[in-house]
């Protein structure tokens, strides 16, 4: 099995529990051989160079492959899918977070991840917060990617119900491994994590559904 891996800050829950409940040492090797930023995995994903990824919702619209109520979801706001106002410049690294820039009509530079993270807690005033405005606008949290797989689906369907019903804590030591490679305080980086769900549920489902409306 090949999966996925977006290397962000937003994912470290689910990465601490798959060390937890994955026992084959070839399948956590293999995560962290094919870990890469989003719209890398989207194209990986598509030609099925892996079975399963959290994909940009964007790309999570129609194909051969299934995709289950579990992604990465902005309660409010998020703090780490920014713009910069100016003239426009997408982030080749993220389909969706350019898509919604564009359906806000929001202009400037994106900018998403860790780097954005940030550079928001370095001048918060200086950055749209692009899941904000959403909320604000629509008043429903925005799905920014979703777990989909092409391959082995009952035993990705079991691991993802069970990291939706894990309360995961990350240790101490891995906190300070994600401080010291993005420069932000541990806890800045749990406060960050309290924005962040991974189940969609009925009312992210409806924001979903309407922002791939939009998005055509």
């Amino acid at each position: 099995m090949l999966f996925g891996k977006i290397d962000y800050i937003n994912l470290a829950p689910f990465h601490v529990f798959l060390k937890r409940y994955i026992r084959s040492t070839r399948f956590k090797q293999s995560i962290e051989y094919k870990k890469s930023f989003p719209s890398d995995l989207n194209c990986k994903f598509k030609s099925r160079r892996i079975d399963a990824a959290f994909i940009s919702s964007i790309q999570s619209r129609r194909g051969n492959f299934r995709c289950l109520n579990a992604g990465i979801v902005a309660k409010n706001e998020i703090r780490s899918v920014l713009v910069k106002k100016g003239s426009y410049k997408a982030d080749s690294h993220s389909a969706t977070s350019n898509a919604l820039a564009k359906v806000l009509e929001i202009e400037g530079e994106v900018t998403i991840g860790d780097k954005a993270l940030k550079l928001y807690l370095e001048d918060p005033d200086g950055y749209v917060d692009l899941a904000k405005v959403w909320f604000e606008k629509h008043r429903m949290p925005f799905v920014f990617a979703r777990f989909c797989m092409v391959r082995h689906d009952q035993y990705y369907e079991k691991l993802i119900t069970r990291f939706l019903r894990t309360k995961v804590k990350i240790p101490r030591y891995m906190l300070s491994r994600y401080a010291q490679k993005s420069d932000i305080s541990s806890h800045e980086i749990r406060e960050y994590l309290k924005l962040v769900s991974y189940n969609i549920n009925t009312k992210s489902a409806k924001s979903l559904k309407r922002f791939l409306k939009e998005s055509r």
